[in-house]
């Protein structure tokens, strides 16, 4: 595995000193000028289309890319899994592929189907399963050590076209509308669940998205509330293993004294991986398979036809579909309220 590793005079600068973001673009950088269809794949980027629904206080962005199919068609059933070899596990990575190592658990690389163009996968080094519980912490000292970008998980269940191999994706922050509107969509369409010197928790539903949200520059209770949402999602999900969610996460760093710094954190609630648009016939399908980056507002169609014909009432009724119900996120919220109450760790 020694053999894929980057290495470059100016990267132990950048590594000495936590820098990720800037370590992971000059591997971009350097990536670029050796593997011609990665070129080819983010100066397809530049041409891209794109295309803006405006909602009550937020927008939906949809991007046709076709680049995108493999990953929005990705067969993640047990049988498909099985059949195929794994393209994060090291010994099948793309010959011109290289990796940042991260810590001894970690790799970074560049995704070599971009929706940004910056845009980053970081596999496990060894092939175990897709599953957030017990690497949660990991994901939030990483989003600090890429101050630059948002960290990004999808569930086994629901985006992940590689739920057999522990893997993040990252990217540049703001390239989401999300990004730029969670404060007026939290006091807009929020509930404080939690709000105290350490930490705010809130359960946002803006009609088309359930998500809970998290910040805090306490990275232990981050953890700590993260496991009681866990927990309170299990009580009404039928998945045992894991409940089905996407996550965002973002680090700001202090600039001014007195202003907020720390994580940002969004899950998003899950009721199932497609829409019923998706498995349509003939002219009434839409093939969108709704993931993190999606559902943070950039929604990604590889087909141009579905570009073209997708409206602002489509995307609303497959947010909804996918998402959790209402019920079981008042249930949700409730309980962790409860779990919170009172509680002297936070």
């Amino acid at each position: 595995m020694d053999n894929i590793f980057f290495d470059h005079p100016k990267l132990i600068e950048y590594i000495s000193s936590n820098d990720y973001s800037e370590a992971a673009r000059l591997l971009l950088r350097e990536q670029l000028k050796v593997w011609k269809d990665l070129d080819s794949a983010y100066t397809s980027l530049k041409s891209v289309q794109l295309k803006s629904f405006q909602y009550n206080g937020f927008v939906i962005k949809v991007q046709h890319n076709p680049g995108r199919v493999k990953s929005s068609t990705a067969k993640v059933d047990e049988k498909s899994i099985k059949e195929r070899k794994c393209f994060l596990c090291p010994e099948n990575l793309y010959n011109e592929q290289q990796a940042l190592k991260y810590g001894n658990d970690f790799l970074i690389l560049v995704n070599p189907f971009p929706i940004l163009t910056e845009h980053y996968t970081i596999p496990h080094v060894n092939h175990i399963p897709q599953r957030i519980r017990e690497w949660f912490g990991s994901m939030l000292l990483l989003s600090k050590d890429m101050q630059r970008d948002v960290l990004i998980y999808n569930g086994p269940k629901c985006g992940a076209s590689a739920p057999d191999h522990l893997h993040f994706q990252a990217g540049s922050k703001f390239f989401m509308p999300l990004d730029d509107e969670f404060h007026s969509l939290k006091n807009e369409y929020g509930e404080i669940i939690v709000d105290d010197d350490k930490i705010t928790v809130a359960g946002i539903d803006d009609g088309l998205r359930k998500f809970i949200s998290v910040e805090t520059n306490d990275i232990a209770a981050a953890e700590f509330v993260f496991k009681i949402l866990f927990e309170s999602y299990l009580k009404v999900s039928p998945d045992e293993i894991e409940p089905m969610m996407n996550i965002l996460v973002l680090y700001e760093p202090q600039k001014e004294e007195g202003e907020f710094f720390g994580w940002r954190i969004i899950i998003f609630l899950r009721n199932k991986h497609r829409s019923s648009h998706y498995f349509r016939d003939g002219e009434d399908r839409i093939l969108l398979s709704p993931a993190a980056v999606d559902l943070g507002g950039l929604c990604i169609l590889p087909f141009k036809n579905d570009f073209e014909k997708i409206t602002k009432n489509d995307i609303t009724e497959i947010f909804k579909e996918v998402s959790i119900g209402k019920e079981q996120f008042e249930f949700i919220k409730a309980d962790i309220k409860k779990s919170l109450s009172g509680n002297s760790f936070i």
